[in-house]
This record gives structure tokens, sequence and C-alpha cells, in this order.
């Protein structure tokens, strides 16, 4: 319980009617789960708009309202704070009800298209294993210590991610790592959030349906940069085009990692094979278990983050060559003797590319290289040419499948990607609708030396099909497929 003048100090406040000097049990956005003596912050969203619904709030026992528009109707006995921003508004309310529990902790937030989830499990991982009190917020799940907690979200909402960081607090944690997608970013759920360094991996073409085109995704991006403050660092990688874009006019301290530039942390692979990568980093030799030029990134991340945090080197890379990577990355599951077969999330051009020009390098003799691909539907279709022509590039045999179509077509997807291919590449391509059926059909095609890969899903243990969640896990699918061959 806090008093409504405690949680709004600090909030930008353009106008006030009633009492402020009223006790707040519980704040919510979402006017459902409103309860007595709740605060109710009116949120326009991209499907439904706050406003329209304080009415509703305030027969659910809602005594305080912040919205941008405040109602010509006043309600008696009812507190109304009107502000220019509700969602940048938000954040800080929410922190403040809590207690301001990220002040209590090194929070680091990894942004990016590719590398976040990858670069976010093994900070948290490495940190837990050098004993460590860590929380963790991914897209795979969220983690207070060693109790994980499904996500539903790449970045939770501002209210539940201070709700999980008052968790984290309260269960001794000092460090807290987190993804940091474009969406959340530009919708303000980071507001109110104290860090103490964020990372740049790198930006690709992705989320143009949301952000319009790609200078408005960079500037997403940047927005993490924008809110550091002269305490916090700056980490990107420079050898991406647009890694300076972030950093520019950031108050944090500007440190970067790179595999080609001159870097402040620097590293080469030495050797990169299927079992595993060994590394030169800043001076000493990194062993690791993870596979490919992308996770080589990821781990110089990861060193350059535990050196911006004070670790000891040794201990650091002691513990670093232990690291597994997160489920559904990169991830070899059982296959007949002689077949390689992967299952990764890659689900934007440049993941699927950085995979399959990985798997490219294991090829021997005679390897095929078969892949099975889909897209996602109601997301940014001017991706879907892309990633087929990305498939075709690297692979002898491409399966073009569903991903999530959720309220599209998965022919109509399909024929998105087909558009990308000139006659000679569609040849490669066999199109299937039915993904457990193309996956079944990839597996009756690998023969000895062969290596298969199920890309798009990764993690996920469902299929969003017309609004519904069916139960679908590639790996599981992919091992049966096996069973039948």
């Amino acid at each position: 319980m806090k008093l409504l003048k405690d949680i709004l100090y600090g909030t930008r406040i353009q106008e006030t009617t009633g009492s402020t000097h009223v006790a707040i049990e519980d704040v919510a956005f979402d006017s459902r789960q409103v309860k007595a003596f709740s605060l109710f912050v009116a949120v326009p969203g991209t499907q439904m708009d706050g406003h329209h619904f304080i009415d509703e709030a305030i027969a659910k026992g809602a005594i305080a309202i912040v919205a941008e528009k405040i109602p010509e109707e006043k309600k008696e006995g009812i507190a109304y704070i009107r502000v220019h921003d509700t969602a940048a508004s938000l954040g800080p309310i929410a922190a403040a009800f809590y207690d301001h529990p990220s002040a209590s902790m090194k929070v680091i937030a990894v942004t990016g298209t590719n590398g976040k989830t990858t670069t976010v499990s093994l900070l948290h991982q490495l940190f837990r294993s050098m004993g460590r009190k860590a929380g963790m917020l991914s897209t795979v799940e969220n983690s207070i210590l060693d109790r994980a907690i499904p996500a539903t979200h790449t970045t939770p909402d501002a209210l539940q991610m201070q709700r999980l960081f008052r968790d984290m607090a309260d269960a001794g944690c000092r460090y807290v790592f987190m993804e940091a997608s474009s969406h959340s970013i530009h919708q303000h759920r980071l507001a109110g959030t104290q860090l103490a360094g964020a990372v740049f991996t790198n930006i690709t073409h992705e989320h143009l349906d949301y952000h319009g085109d790609f200078n408005g995704y960079i500037q997403a991006k940047k927005g993490l940069f924008d809110l550091l403050t002269s305490e916090a660092f700056a980490l990107y990688n420079q050898d991406d085009p647009h890694g300076m874009d972030m950093v520019h006019d950031t108050k944090g301290r500007i440190v970067d990692y790179a595999l080609t530039s001159m870097a402040d942390y620097r590293g080469r692979i030495v050797e990169n094979q299927l079992d595993g990568l060994h590394l030169h980093v800043s001076g000493h030799d990194v062993y690791s278990r993870l596979i490919g030029g992308f996770n080589a990134y990821n781990l110089i991340a990861v060193y350059a983050v535990t050196k911006e945090l004070g670790m000891e080197t040794m201990e650091v890379l002691t513990h670093l060559s232990m690291l597994k990577p997160p489920p559904g990355r990169f991830e070899q599951v059982a296959a007949p003797e002689g077949v390689t077969a992967v299952v990764d999330y890659a689900h934007t051009p440049d993941a699927l590319d950085n995979v399959l020009k990985t798997i490219d390098t294991f090829r021997t003799g005679n390897t095929q290289v078969i892949t099975v691909v889909g897209c996602g539907g109601n997301r940014d279709r001017t991706k879907r040419p892309i990633m087929a022509k990305v498939a075709v590039k690297w692979s002898d045999r491409v399966f073009l499948t569903s991903d999530n179509p959720r309220n599209e077509n998965p022919d109509e997807i399909i024929e998105d990607m087909r558009r990308g291919l000139d006659p000679i590449e569609a040849r490669k391509c066999i199109a299937i609708a039915n993904r457990r059926e193309a996956i079944r059909m990839a597996a009756q095609l690998t023969q000895n030396g062969d290596i298969v890969i199920v890309a798009g899903k990764g993690h996920e243990t469902y299929q969003e099909i017309q609004g519904v969640r069916h139960d679908f896990d590639d790996r599981l699918e992919l091992i049966n497929a096996f069973k039948l061959v």
C-alpha cells in the first residue's frame, strides 16, 4: 500500500483533480485486473485504448485514474491525474509502487535483431555458475535465481517487469539480465528502470510491419541507449554497420566488441567445429560448446559484460567454457548414425543466413543440407521472399512450410516466400503447408552424412493457427520423424 502522491513522485503531471493523499493498494492498466483501491493507468494500445475503460475500472474499485484525457463527467471521490503520455508514465509509476527495485540491482538490457536470448541466457547461466545471485527476463523464460517462470513476451509489460524486479530484489538478486525488444523500447516498457548497462548485438531488417521502415526500427533500438546515465556502460558490436548509431549521444560510457574490427574487446575464431568453438578473446583462449560465428559474437559480448561489471578474468574464463546454449538455439537432436539434425529459432533472414552459413562449413564429401523453414503470419511480409532466397542459397533441398500462421492462410504465406525465387531456385523447393509432414519428409530424404535443420520456432512448444495454440515442438517432431524412417 502506498500513498498516491508518493507513487506519482517524479511523474510529469499536467493536471490533478481530487486528492492525492489516498492509499493505493494496487496498480493496473488492464481494467479486467482492477481491484478495490487501485490506481488505473489508461494506456492507448495497438488494439484497445484504456481510456474507453475508465468507467469500468472505477466500477471495479479504482479510486484514482491516470490518463491523457480526463473524462468530462468525473465521479465523486475519484482522483484524476492528467499526463502527456500514459505509456511513458506507467513504468515510473510501477517502479515507485514497488519501491524502485532496479535501483538495488545491476540491470543489464540486451537489444538487437539476433542474439538477445542467447546473450542474456549465457549471462544468467554464467553468473549463477559463479555463485552470483541473478535474475533473467528472456524470450524463453524468466528466472529468479534458479526458479523458472514462463515468459509470454520477449520483454514483459512495464507493470509486470517492475513486479518481477521486486521479486528478484526480495530474493537477493544482485544482477538482472534482460532482453529489450524494439517493441518494448518503443512502448516505454523500460521507463522507470535503472540500467547498469546496455548491449547492442546487431540489426537487420525485422518488424518493419510495426516500425514502418528500417530507420524507425533503428531508432527504436537506439532508444535503449538513450535511457542510460553516465554511470552505466553502453556496449555495442563494432562490426555491425549501425553499431555507432546506437550509442550516438548516449550518456553511458561507450565500449565496443568485435571479431573483425579493432575494439575494446576483440575476439578471433581459432576453430569452429560441430563440437564447439575455440576463441581467442582479449588475449585469452576460450573453449565453448557453442557453435558458429554468430555465437562467437555472443560469447565476446558476455565476456565484455562480465569485465564491465568487475568480474575476475580467470573465474569468468573457467565458467565460460562450461556454458550451454539456450533451448532451441542451434540445438542438436537425436538422429540416425551419420546424420546431423539441428533445430534453431532463426526466423529472420540474417539469423537463418548465419545458421546455414555455419552448417555449410561442416559439409564433407557428398553432404546434403536439407532445410525446413516457414514464416510467421500477421508479421513483416517483406522478409518472406528473402527467407526463401537465403534457405535456397545454402541448402540442397528446402521445404517451405508454415511457422505460426496465426490468422493468415499458410499457403499464401508460402506463396509470398516463393516470390523471392527464380525458376532454377524454385526447383530446390517443396511446399508442404503441414509443418509436421514437412519435417517427416525432410527426415525421410536424409542419408548418411547429411545435415537437416528445422528453423523458425526453436524452443517454442506450440503452433498458433487461427488464434488457437496447438502443441507442437520441432525437436520432438524431428526425433519422431526419424523413428519412422
